[in-house]
């Protein structure tokens, strides 16, 4: 398997990575089905995603790609980087409003796992193998795209059974753009895709505890409070993004 993975990987980086994506959205859905109809959410989708880590964790040892993708500590003091506080911000204004567990806890420990498992196949697919497949021709073209496609996904609200309003959903994929932005400039300031994978999982994570009764009693509905949500995050994301373009690559400080 790992010698196959090589051989894609030799022909083409970028649709090596595409072909990540596409495995894992397809993986994904199926599993998040199956478990549904098992009765208990992510009950399959963690171990599937789980298998795909490791199958994605041991290729890249194996191909010695850790330091390309970033697998290593952070390059630079945290401080240079504001500890990181406007991700960290981002991921813990999910907990402003109070926890609420709705689920059984095997439901809870499923999703807890498959959100970290997410956080790092997202990651270093899209911050690590297409990114920087891209970045072998063109390094904007590579920031712009691994960030809006990393955006664009959430479209599917739209025609899923969310109940979803077009207002919502294009603030979504604004914030999922705005995040893969900072994520991009993390990664490239310092020199490691780690905080990313840290952000992306306890995100993801945090929002199965999110009080969503508190916030919609507060703003009037689910889509305000969404909305209201968006109005911190973005602004963040955003400032993050203005701050960290402003310095050197921590491959330019070693």
């Amino acid at each position: 398997m790992l010698r196959l993975l090589d051989r894609l990987y030799e022909k083409a980086h970028v649709w090596f990575a595409v072909g990540w994506i596409v495995a894992y959205v397809v993986l994904a859905s199926e599993a998040d089905a199956l478990s549904l109809d098992l009765g208990v959410a992510k009950l399959v989708t963690a171990p599937v995603l789980m298998l795909m880590s490791v199958l994605l964790w041991a290729w890249v040892r194996h191909a010695r790609l850790e330091g390309l993708l970033g697998l290593r500590a952070p390059m630079v003091p945290a401080s240079r980087m504001l500890w990181y506080l406007p991700l960290a911000i981002v991921a813990a204004k999910k907990l402003f409003f109070g926890v609420m567990v709705t689920g059984s806890a095997l439901e809870c420990l499923c999703s807890v796992l498959a959100m970290c498992f997410v956080g790092f196949i997202e990651e270093l697919v899209f911050r690590g193998l297409l990114f920087r497949g891209m970045d072998e021709s063109n390094h904007t073209s590579a920031v712009v795209v691994s960030s809006i496609t990393f955006g664009i996904g959430h479209i599917v609200n739209l025609f899923n059974a969310s109940g979803q309003d077009l207002l919502v959903t294009l603030g979504q994929m604004a914030f999922a753009v705005a995040v893969g932005f900072a994520l991009v400039y993390t990664l490239l300031k310092s020199g490691s895709i780690w905080p990313c994978v840290i952000f992306h999982s306890a995100n993801n994570a945090l929002g199965i505890f999110e009080n969503e009764a508190a916030q919609i009693a507060l703003f009037g509905s689910t889509n305000a409070a969404i909305l209201a949500g968006l109005a911190v995050s973005i602004p963040l994301c955003v400032g993050y993004v203005i701050y960290l373009m402003r310095l050197p690559d921590a491959s330019q400080t070693v």
